[in-house]
């Protein structure tokens, strides 16, 4: 069988590599370098010791994950029978090197894999910075910033800050998260005698270091309560803690069906910060509304049934499932091919056998308007829709007509039952021309409202009060108000 001894050449100070790294280097058959650019190289050309290295790679590479797979491939065709193979790379073989995952990977099974301690570049900021680990730590690849975030709690350790460039782009990711005058500590070739340096800054200076290189790495501690934003961690304690012993009562007090009223009620001012348009409104009612969320995920966590970790799970199962146009082989470019495409996965998932039992699926708790709005598109997903908007208007006057032969029959049911169709029909317009019939009646109730006032404001002002005017009166001031609405436009 082949043979593979992966190295590690620690943190830069050639005193720190083993005996048996040393050992391996010497009797190597054949010697690779994932990079020259390590200051134990000299030591090793020191010794006359052949190598050849992987630099060639990063030159020519689009990106690091390529990077790493081609230098894995590299190593895995080097291999030789009756050859030793050393891949020396730089700290610990098994502490942030992708590039020795990818190999240990690639060779199980068919390739003797050894693989030879150092002290890694964690060790070495560690002990620099006096750091002891057990009281938190979390290792970030400094390039994966988007998939991985500092925890807060504890000391974070960014690595691959290797220039000035991506250290400017760390630092904007972590001003998303961190106050811009939070202290950091930077670093640079920790552990090894002359190079080591570490200075304490501000967060936003660290694009403005000019020493940044290759061996530079960040080192952010605990924050708590200093850190720019609050996380979901946080707000999911801070509920458990108000539902809990020595918390308060009123919040220990309510249940799924006392809550209803007050998930309705957010519901609607979301709405309405949306419809103002106001952002600081808007970012207040959605941290009610997500406060609705976390409280009913806390009861449910206190009764043994679910938490937040499963409704999340669920959420993101879910979007991923009916979405096979995106994570699947199914294709849908258009807005109604998606739509089809997440009803098809639906019906699946839910083991639905009728398009009937979609329809009777939608919640009765959703305001009639837009249960009607939500029957008529899933109706239409099967074909069973006007062609045009016009057949849709069209059938607002038949069913008004029909509303005008039985109002005044005095047949409650019937009148109610016409009435209904013809709410219906104009819902189907609205779904025509993609508007919310909710949020259109909405609109109309506000704009009512506020004409009203006018009649009643305007004519305080002329001494009359709007219980002594005659309609006529009120109609007139009404249209002033629509002609006032229009000029404000």
């Amino acid at each position: 069988m082949k043979k593979l001894i992966i190295i590690g050449l620690g943190s830069g100070d050639y005193k720190q590599l083993t005996l048996s790294a040393v050992e391996q280097l010497k009797s190597a058959d054949i010697l690779i370098l994932r990079t020259e650019k390590h200051p134990t190289v000299d030591y090793i050309r020191s010794l006359g010791i052949s190598f050849t290295t992987c630099d060639d790679i990063y030159d020519t590479a689009q990106t690091f994950e390529a990077t790493y797979s081609q230098i894995s491939e590299r190593i895995m065709q080097s291999c030789q029978e009756d050859k030793v193979l050393v891949y020396a790379v730089p700290g610990h073989p098994m502490v942030a090197e992708k590039s020795v995952e990818l190999t240990v990977e690639k060779g199980k099974g068919h390739i003797e894999i050894e693989i030879v301690p150092a002290v890694s570049f964690i060790d070495s900021i560690l002990t620099a910075l006096q750091i002891d680990p057990a009281y938190g730590l979390k290792i970030i690849d400094g390039l994966s910033l988007d998939f991985q975030k500092p925890d807060f709690q504890c000391g974070n350790i960014i690595t691959q800050v290797y220039s000035r460039f991506v250290a400017s782009e760390i630092k904007l990711k972590l001003m998303e998260l961190y106050k811009d005058d939070t202290e950091i500590y930077i670093i640079k070739a920790a552990g090894v005698k002359g190079l080591e340096r570490i200075e304490k800054h501000p967060l936003y200076e660290l694009d403005r270091i000019d020493w940044v290189d290759y061996l530079t790495s960040v080192y952010i501690p605990p924050v708590g309560e200093e850190s720019r934003f609050k996380t979901m961690d946080e707000l999911v304690a801070l509920m458990a803690k108000l539902r809990g012993e020595g918390g308060c009562p009123w919040d220990r007090e309510q249940t799924r069906d006392s809550l209803k009223p007050y998930l309705l009620e957010e519901t609607y001012e979301v709405l309405d910060a949306i419809e103002k348009n106001d952002i600081d409104l808007l970012i207040e009612e959605f941290g009610d509304l997500l406060l609705q969320v976390v409280f009913h995920a806390q009861i449910a966590k206190e009764a043994g049934e679910f938490d937040i970790n499963d409704i999340i799970t669920g959420i993101v199962n879910k979007l991923v499932k009916r979405h096979p146009h995106v994570f699947g082989d199914v294709i849908a470019t258009t807005e109604s091919g998606a739509l089809k495409s997440w009803e098809a996965s639906k019906r699946k998932l839910k083991g639905i056998d009728t398009y009937t039992q979609t329809l009777v699926d939608i919640p009765e708790a959703l305001p009639n308007l837009m249960r009607s709005y939500k029957v008529q598109q899933k109706a239409a997903l099967v074909g069973f829709d006007w062609d045009d908007v016009k057949d849709a208007i069209a059938k607002v006057d038949e069913e008004l007509e029909e509303v005008k032969e039985v109002y005044n029959t005095g047949n409650k049911q019937i009148i109610e039952e016409e009435i209904g169709d013809l709410l219906f029909a104009v819902v189907n317009v609205a779904r025509f021309l993609k508007i919310q019939p909710e949020l259109a009646l909405r609109g109309t109730i506000d704009k009512f409202i506020k004409r009203f006032q006018y009649i009643e404001e305007t004519g305080l002002q002329s001494g009359k009060k709007i219980d002594k005017m005659t309609l006529q009166e009120m109609d007139q001031l009404w249209n002033q108000a629509k002609t006032i609405k229009i000029l404000q436009k």
